[in-house]
């Protein structure tokens, strides 16, 4: 029987410690600003006016009207009562697009990264193409020093030999600039995919905005 009472007791008071503690963080619904009032009605004080987008937190609500505390950047907050269907939980869309718009620029400062590695790759790719063309040069030469000197049986091998490997590093290296000429087309696919999609987003969101502003008025 004790047992049970305690377990009662403390059930009790963890439900009552829930429903005091219990508050949720919210903002200012879009596009134009609310009144902060004393009290759940229309009848009384204008404590001040909220701004579109200002966080605040829900303290308690009832018969549509929301407690709220905002939440100042500095110590002196204020606290009352605002109509809760001019809350909101999501983030504002000026504040999501600022997101956006911060990102834009995140990924723009690292597109001017990848544009200039590729101008590094681009720069190797013409070096490539050089040595190609010097180890061209000397497998013609190789060639017709092989058709020279391949009755003599002493430097026959000798000659093959670097024949086969001058074929070898050529191959190697049209090989290494076809995969980096791959490599560069894909990565500005992406990038420009990318950034396209960044500014069809903002697109939306800030026409929206627009929209939704006009219906206001």
């Amino acid at each position: 029987m004790k047992r049970f009472l305690l377990i009662s007791v403390t059930t009790a008071a963890l439900c009552l410690t829930s429903q005091i503690s219990w508050a949720s963080k919210a903002y200012v619904t879009d596009s134009f600003r609310i009144s902060l009032r004393r009290g759940p009605s229309i009848e009384n004080k204008i404590l001040k006016f909220l701004p579109s987008g200002q966080p605040v937190e829900i303290l308690e609500s009832k018969e549509g009207w929301s407690r709220i505390q905002v939440l100042e950047q500095d110590q002196d907050s204020s606290s009352g009562w605002v109509l809760s269907r001019y809350l909101i939980t999501r983030l504002p869309w000026k504040d999501q697009a600022m997101d956006l718009s911060r990102g834009t620029a995140r990924l723009t400062k690292e597109l001017g990264q990848v544009k200039k590695k590729l101008d590094q790759k681009v720069q190797r790719e013409k070096q490539l193409s050089t040595e190609v063309k010097q180890y061209t040069e000397a497998l013609n030469k190789s060639r017709y020093e092989y058709d020279t000197l391949k009755t003599e049986a002493a430097d026959y091998l000798k000659l093959k030999e670097a024949y086969e490997t001058v074929q070898k590093d050529i191959q190697q290296l049209l090989k290494e600039k076809e995969e980096l000429r791959s490599s560069q087309t894909r990565k500005w696919f992406a990038i420009g995919a990318l950034v396209l999609l960044c500014g069809l987003i903002i697109g939306l969101l800030v026409g929206r905005q627009e929209k939704k502003r006009k219906s206001y008025y």
